[in-house]
Formats: structure tokens, sequence, C-alpha cells
């Protein structure tokens, strides 16, 4: 009964968050970039990339510094930058056939396939120097200088924030009582949270921080209660990393690139998404390895195991997705979506077997 009350709150915090990223949170980076006149690819990589981060960063930083499982920060990590890479790109494409900016999406996942070799360079030997965890926040930073200068370098034709493209509304659910009463509910609690900008334009950096706490507090309960549900089930530990906290964690980029390929701003949803991956590796394990090392005064040692194969596997999904891209133009449709999605579950189905029946596999 306690395992169903917590699921049943889980799908609770789901949809919370999902109300949060398309009412509050999209339109609070909307009015952000046409303020500071950003192209809305950099702002998905960027604003969007790093406050839909923040569960993954503050993991890191608690598994670093009050678990003591190190390990669990870094699988996060890779965990979740596998689903980024191919369930929210997937996600995306499932939800509007889009033609990409092929400069914007170059750029993208050069920095991320950059960012990938620092973190296979620096895993090989099992150990995190300080120059080493150095290293990712400068490259971070060399990525953010990129950015802001990328379209006088390589001029595009692609509109800042453009109007957004007219879609389907959802379908309520007209028939289902208790469903209307809850999201009446939902959206007048959070009409009490956050300012609405369409009565309040001037707000939207209060706005946009308030999502970014919220989103950042819902992941956590989030986390704990997929933890709970999972341990009163008797799933192992290994399988939590997985799926729990790499999945759990990637809801806010998850949805956040839904509702932005929705609304139309396609670049800036799988821009999320890749930005995402690289705001997680570079500064969600740079920046926590770099304060450990700086605190006590030794390196950081990783735990290889699965980490390695998961981290190969991830740098082969980028390399197979940049050439999907290529050879479909940049276009992404349906079918990419479903081909994305079906090579996650298969990387799942591959780690679950490893850790629960490593004598079914080759």
């Amino acid at each position: 009964m306690i395992i169903t009350l917590a699921f049943v709150l889980l799908v609770l915090i789901f949809y919370v968050m999902s109300e949060i990223c398309d009412k509050y949170f999209i339109e609070s980076l909307a009015s952000i970039g046409k303020k500071l006149n950003i192209p809305d690819d950099v702002a998905g990589a960027t604003l969007m990339a790093a406050g839909s981060s923040a569960p993954e960063f503050f993991t890191a930083i608690i598994a670093l510094f009050k678990v003591g499982a190190e390990s669990v920060g870094v699988g996060t990590i890779v965990g979740s930058a596998l689903f980024n890479l191919l369930v929210i790109i997937g996600a995306s494409a499932l939800v509007a056939k889009a033609i990409l900016s092929w400069r914007i999406i170059i750029r993208d996942l050069g920095f991320y396939i950059i960012s990938l070799i620092v973190l296979l360079f620096t895993f090989s030997d099992g150990t995190i120097t300080q120059n080493e965890a150095l290293l990712y926040v400068i490259v971070y930073g060399l990525y953010l200088w990129v950015l802001m200068n990328w379209k006088k370098w390589v001029p595009t034709n692609d509109a800042a924030f453009s109007s957004p493209e007219k879609t389907t509304e959802e379908q309520s659910s007209k028939n289902n009582w208790l469903w209307r009463q809850i999201r009446k509910i939902v959206l007048l609690i959070l009409s009490y949270l956050l300012p609405n900008l369409q009565k309040h334009p001037n707000r939207y950096i209060i706005t946009f921080l308030l999502s970014l706490v919220y989103i950042a507090a819902l992941s956590w309960i989030m986390v704990d209660l997929g933890v709970f549900i999972a341990r009163g089930l008797h799933v192992p530990e290994a399988i939590i990393a997985l799926t729990i906290l790499a999945v759990g964690t990637s809801v806010p980029d998850l949805l956040s690139s839904i509702v932005a390929a929705r609304h139309g701003y396609k670049n800036m949803a799988v821009s999320n998404a890749l930005g995402s991956n690289t705001f997680n590796i570079l500064i969600g394990l740079g920046c926590p390895w770099l304060i450990w090392i700086i605190f006590s005064g030794k390196d950081f040692t990783v735990e290889k195991g699965s980490l390695w194969s998961s981290s190969i596997f991830l740098f082969l999904s980028v390399i197979l997705v940049l050439l999907i891209f290529l050879v479909n133009r940049f276009t992404i449709h349906k079918k990419t979506g479903y081909f994305f999605i079906m090579l996650y579950l298969a990387y799942v189905c591959y780690t679950v077997l490893k850790v629960t029946s490593p004598e079914l596999l080759f």
C-alpha cells in the first residue's frame, strides 16, 4: 500500500514538473532570450541546460560529501547522459518533425564529443587529479565562449526566438472528473508560487529562478521516492542508479525539450539535450571533483567497473547520432525518434542483464 502511494505521488510530481516547465520555465527562458538577444539554440544549450541539469549536479555533490558512494554521482551523470542523448532527442523527434540547423548541431555535437574525450582520458587510469578536474571547467568555459561567438564565425539564417509554430493542443481529460480536479488544484497552487508572465511580463527573472528551485526540489523528492519504491520492490542498487537516478534526474531535461519542440523551438530542444550532457560532464563532474580535491588535498579515485563500458557506449552512441544526422541531412522524424529510444532500451536491458544474469551475456 505504501509503495502504491509512493508511485502515485511520483506520477503527480511528474505532472507538476511538466506544468512548471510548460507554463513557466519555457516562457521565462524565452523572455530572457529576447531580453539578452540570445538565439534559441544558445539559450537551450546554456540557460535551459544548466537549469534542468541542477538535479544531476546536486546528486554528484551529495554523493561525494554526504552519501559517501562516490560512484553513484558519476553513474547518475553517465546514465543521464545516455538518456538525454537518446531518449530526449528521440522524444523530441516524436513530438515534431524538424529540419535542424547543421551549423548548430555540429557545434554542440562537436563540443560534446570533446567533453567525452576528456571523460575517457581522465577515466583511463581511474584517478582524477586537480589539473584534470580543472580541465573540465576550462573546456566548459571555452564552450560558452564559442557559443556566444559562433554565429559571428558561422552565419546562419535561424531567427532568435522566433514566434513558435502553432501546434495542436493536448487533449484534455474531459471525461475524467478526478483528473480535472487534480489539474485545477495543481494550477491554483502554482499560480500562488510562481508569477504569471502574461500578467507580469517583467517578472521573468523571478519566474525563471523559482522554476529552477522548484524543479530541483521536486527532482530531489522524485529521486528519493524512486529509491524507496525500488528498495521496497527489492531492486538491486545498480538498477536504481541506472534507471531511477539516471532517468529521474533527467526528467526536467526531457520535459523542457518536449515542450520546446511542441512549441516550435526545435533547435532549442536538441541543443538542450546536447548542452545538458556537456554541462553534466564538464561541470556536473568537474566542479565536484575539483572541490573535493581542493578540500581533501588528494586525488579522486573513480570506481571504473561498468562506468567505463557505459562511457564507451555513450561515446559510440554520439558518433552514431552524428552519422544518422548526416545521412538524414539533419532532419529528425518519428523513425529517428523510435530508433533512438529503442537503442536506449537495448542499453538498459544489456546493463540489467549484466548485473542480474551475467551468464546470459557473451
